[in-house]
C-alpha cells in the first residue's frame, strides 16, 4: 500500500466519553418516539445517501440498535434483477415503503439513479432525465399520502474518504465494504460532484428538502443526524402502563430432564476464562 492510501485522517473527533453520554440520550428518545409512530400509525421513511464511506451505514446502525424490529427496519437492496430492470425504476423501492406504525430506513434508495447509475454509465441520458422529473413527482405523492419522508446527504471530504478506504484494506471485518465501484469513486470525486449537484438542484424541494451531514467525524454525524431526526418527526408522548413483574409460582412436581440429553454447544467462553486465569497464574 503507498504512503498516501495509508495516512492517517486528520479529522478532530468528538471525545468518545462525550459521545457515548449523548448516544444514550438520543436512542432513548428514538424508543420513545417508535412507541409512538407504532400507536399512533404514522409512517416514517428515511432516506441516507452520500458518497462512499460517508459513514451512512454506522448511523444507521446506531439508529436501529435499540428499535424494536417488528416496527422499523432497514431497506438496503442489492442491484436489480433482470425482473426489476424490466419495472418502473421506483417500483421495488415503493414495494418497501412503511405500513402504518413503521420506520423504514433505506441505505442508499432511488436516488442510486442520481449518483452511481449517471456517473458510471449504468442508464441512459433519457433515463436519467426521466428520474430527474419524476423523483419530486413520487416524493410529493408519498407525503400527500401521509408519509413522513427526511433526505440525509452524509457529506465527507476527499481525505477522510481516502483514510476510510485505506483503514478498510486490512480490517476482514470491513474489507467486504471496500468494492470495485468504491476504488473507482476515487478517480471520480469531480463527477460524482457533478452528480451531487445536479441532483440537489433538480430534488431539492421545498416539501422534500435534503439534509446535508457533515461527517468527517463519525461520532459527531451520528449524535447530529438522530438528534434531527428526532426534531423533524412531530409527537406526542406515550404513558406506558405500570408493570408489576409477578412472583414465580412453586415448580409443582415437574421435573427438568437430565442435561445429558440435550446438545450443548460448547462453552468457549469457559476455555477462554480457564487460559486467562492459567496465564495470570
Amino acid at each position: 500500500m503507498s504512503k498516501k492510501n495509508a495516512k492517517k485522517s486528520s479529522v478532530k473527533r468528538l471525545n468518545k466519553r462525550l459521545y457515548k453520554a449523548e448516544l444514550e440520550r438520543l436512542q432513548t428518545e428514538l424508543v420513545e418516539m417508535q412507541q409512538w409512530v407504532a400507536s399512533s400509525g404514522q409512517r416514517v421513511l428515511v432516506l441516507f445517501e452520500g458518497r462512499d464511506a460517508a459513514g451512512k451505514g454506522g448511523a444507521i446502525k446506531r439508529v436501529m440498535e435499540y428499535l424494536n424490529p417488528r416496527h422499523a427496519r432497514v431497506v438496503a437492496l442489492p442491484k436489480p434483477s433482470k425482473k426489476e430492470r424490466g419495472q418502473w425504476y421506483f417500483q421495488r423501492y415503493i414495494e418497501r415503503l412503511p405500513t402504518a406504525g413503521e420506520i423504514v430506513l433505506m441505505d442508499r434508495s432511488w436516488y442510486n439513479r442520481a449518483g452511481v447509475e449517471r456517473v458510471m454509465g449504468y442508464c441512459t441520458e433519457d433515463k436519467y432525465q426521466e428520474f430527474l422529473r419524476q423523483a419530486p413527482i413520487v416524493e410529493n405523492l408519498l407525503i400527500e399520502d401521509g408519509i413522513i419522508l427526511i433526505k440525509y446527504w452524509f457529506s465527507v471530504s476527499d481525505d477522510e474518504q481516502q483514510a476510510r478506504f485505506a483503514s478498510r484494506v486490512s480490517d476482514p471485518m470491513r474489507r467486504w465494504k471496500l468494492s470495485p465501484t468504491d476504488l473507482e469513486s476515487i478517480l471520480r470525486w469531480e463527477d460524482y460532484s457533478r452528480a451531487k449537484d445536479a441532483m440537489f438542484a433538480a430534488t431539492d424541494t421545498q416539501g422534500s428538502p435534503w439534509w446535508t451531514v457533515e461527517s468527517d467525524d463519525k461520532r459527531s454525524a451520528r449524535l447530529n443526524v438522530i438528534n434531527h431526526l428526532l426534531s423533524t418527526i412531530p409527537r406526542g408522548r406515550i404513558e406506558l402502563d405500570e408493570v408489576s413483574i409477578p412472583d414465580r409460582p412453586d415448580g409443582g412436581d415437574y421435573e427438568r430432564p437430565p442435561a445429558e440429553q440435550f446438545n450443548y454447544v460448547p462453552d468457549i467462553a469457559a476455555d477462554l476464562s480457564a487460559a486467562k486465569s492459567k496465564k495470570a497464574a
